[in-house]
C-alpha cells in the first residue's frame, strides 16, 4: 500500500504534536513532509507556564504541626493551584506552535511522574521537564532528580547516613533510566548511600546535608569509590543499558507499541554515542522512511490527554468553564500531575474499556451540545476540592459550556473529504456516517470524530 503524502502529514503532526489545528488542515495535502518537520522542530523560546495564586511558601515538613483549620486552608490553595496548572499545561499541548516541546514535555511527564500537593513544586517540575525536554537526557534527569517534586515523592529528604531510604534509588534505576534486571539489589542499596542528604530547602531549592550524607566507599553498578548522587547519576549514564531503555520507551511512545529490535539498537547506539542529545534522536524516528510505514500509522490507541487536545485543535472552542475538562481527564483515566502511581501511566489497550470506550466515542457530540454528559466522574477529594456529586451538577460540571465556531470549522472542511483529514485509517462506517449527517457538515465532521478510527493515531 502507498501512503500518501497527506497519511504522512496527519501521522508525523499527530505524533511529534497533538494533531493539525484548522489553519494546517487547510492545504495538509500540498505542504511537504519536510516543511511540517522543520516547523515541528523549530524550538521558540521557552514561555514557562505561571500562576495567578501559588500555594503557600513554607516548610511542608512542618504540616504536622499546624492545627486542622490551617492545613485545610493550605490544601485547599494548593488544590486550586494544581488544577491551574494542569488546565494551562493542557492549553499549551492544545494552542502552542511549539507543538513538538509540548508532546515531548506530555511524555516526560509521564516518565517522570510524581504526585505531590505542594503545587509550586509542581510547577517548578512541569518547567523543568518543559525546558530540557528536547536538550541532553543527562541534564534533565539531574534536574529532575534533584527537583524538590520528585524528591518528596520518592521520600530523599528522609534517605540520611546510617538509615538509608531505597525509594529513590531503586526508581531511578527501575523506572526512569536502566529498567528492570540491569541493576541488583546491592546497586539499590549502594546507590541509596550514595544520594543521603539530597534534600530541599522550604522554597523549593535543592540543598545537600553535609551531616547526613554517607561519605564511605561504596560500589556501584561495577565501579567503587566514594560516590555521592551526582556520580551515582553519572555511573547510570555511562550504562549502556540506559540509551536503550530510554529509547525503547520512547519508540513504543512515539512510533508502535509493538518494537522493531534491529531499530531499537541502532536508535540505542546513536543515543549514546550522541551523550543523549533528545533532540537528534526525535530527529532520526520522525524523519526515518521507516516511520511512515504501514504497520506504524494509526497502530496507536490515544491517551486521554491525546484524545482531548486533538478535538479542542481541529475544533476550535471557547470554554466558559474550562474547569469542566478536568471531569473528562478523570472520567478517561488521564488526568494531569494526577500519574496513578511512580510508574505512570499505562499506555495501549489500557485506555479502553466498556465504560471509557463509549465516552470517548461520545465526546464530540457531548462537546458539540448534542447530548449530554451521563457518567459522573468518581469522587477525589484531591481534585474536587470537597465538592460532591450534587453540588458538581449544580456548579455546571455536567454542563460542557463550550462554543465551537462552526463556521470556521466548516470553511475550513468545505470540499474535503472529512475522513481523509481525521482519520488515520480508512473508516468501515463511511455510508452509515453520510446517511446519518443529512447533508450536513457539521454533523459529517461529528460522526466521522464520533468512529472507532478516531481513537486511533
Amino acid at each position: 500500500m502507498t501512503i500518501s503524502n497527506l497519511q504522512k502529514n496527519k501521522h508525523l503532526l499527530l505524533r511529534a504534536g497533538f494533531g493539525a489545528n484548522l489553519s494546517q488542515i487547510k492545504n495538509l495535502d500540498q505542504v511537504s513532509l519536510t516543511e511540517i518537520w522543520k516547523k515541528l522542530a523549530t524550538n521558540d523560546p521557552l514561555i514557562p507556564i505561571q500562576l495567578k495564586e501559588a500555594g503557600p511558601d513554607f516548610d511542608y515538613q512542618q504540616l504536622s504541626k499546624m492545627d486542622a483549620e490551617m492545613k485545610k486552608e493550605i490544601q485547599k490553595k494548593n488544590r486550586r493551584s494544581n488544577l491551574e496548572i494542569n488546565l494551562k499545561f493542557l492549553n499549551q499541548m492544545v494552542h502552542s506552535e511549539d507543538q513538538l516541546r509540548e508532546k515531548m514535555a506530555f511524555f516526560w511527564h509521564g516518565h517522570f511522574a510524581t504526585r505531590v500537593v505542594n503545587s509550586r513544586f509542581n510547577l517548578q517540575l512541569l518547567n523543568t521537564i518543559r525546558e530540557k525536554s528536547l536538550g541532553n537526557f543527562g541534564d534533565l534527569l539531574k534536574a529532575v532528580s534533584q527537583s524538590p517534586a520528585m524528591l518528596q515523592f520518592l521520600n530523599n529528604q528522609q534517605n540520611k547516613k546510617g538509615h538509608p531510604n531505597e525509594n529513590f534509588a531503586r526508581e531511578v534505576m527501575e523506572l526512569f533510566t536502566l529498567g528492570r534486571g540491569n541493576y541488583t539489589e546491592k546497586d539499590v542499596q549502594e546507590g541509596a548511600r550514595a544520594f543521603t542528604g539530597w534534600s530541599f530547602l522550604p522554597d523549593g531549592s535543592f540543598f545537600e546535608r553535609p551531616r547526613q550524607h554517607d561519605f564511605g566507599p561504596k560500589t556501584f553498578l561495577g565501579k567503587t569509590g566514594n560516590f555521592d548522587g551526582n556520580d551515582a547519576l553519572n555511573i547510570i549514564l555511562e550504562q549502556k543499558g540506559t540509551a536503550k531503555f530510554i529509547v525503547t520507551k520512547i519508540y513504543k511512545f512515539f512510533v508502535n507499541e509493538k518494537i522493531n529490535p534491529g531499530i531499537i539498537e541502532h536508535l540505542s547506539d546513536q543515543f549514546y554515542d550522541s551523550k543523549y542529545d533528545i533532540k537528534k534522536l526525535m530527529t532520526e524516528i520522525f524523519t526515518s522512511k521507516w516511520f511512515y510505514n504501514e504497520e506504524n500509522i494509526g497502530a496507536k490507541i490515544k491517551s486521554p490527554i491525546e484524545l482531548m487536545a486533538g478535538i479542542m485543535r481541529t475544533l476550535p472552542m471557547q470554554l466558559e468553564k474550562p474547569e469542566n475538562l478536568i471531569v473528562y481527564q478523570k472520567l478517561l483515566g488521564q488526568m494531569l500531575l494526577y500519574p496513578p502511581n511512580v510508574a505512570g501511566w499505562p499506555s495501549g489497550n489500557s485506555w479502553i474499556d466498556s465504560s471509557t470506550l463509549m465516552l470517548r466515542l461520545q465526546i464530540p457530540q457531548i462537546w458539540s451540545g448534542l447530548r449530554p454528559l451521563e457518567l459522573e466522574a468518581k469522587t477525589d477529594d484531591d481534585v474536587e476540592m470537597g465538592l460532591k456529586n450534587n453540588q458538581m451538577r449544580n456548579k455546571g460540571f455536567k454542563n460542557p459550556n463550550i462554543i465551537i465556531d462552526w463556521n470556521l470549522v466548516e470553511s475550513t472542511f468545505k470540499n474535503k473529504n472529512i475522513s481523509d483529514y481525521l482519520l488515520q485509517t480508512k473508516s468501515s462506517n463511511e455510508k452509515i456516517i453520510d446517511q446519518f449527517s443529512d447533508s450536513s457538515l457539521k454533523l459529517k465532521i461529528i460522526n466521522v470524530m464520533s468512529t472507532p478510527e478516531f481513537q486511533l493515531c
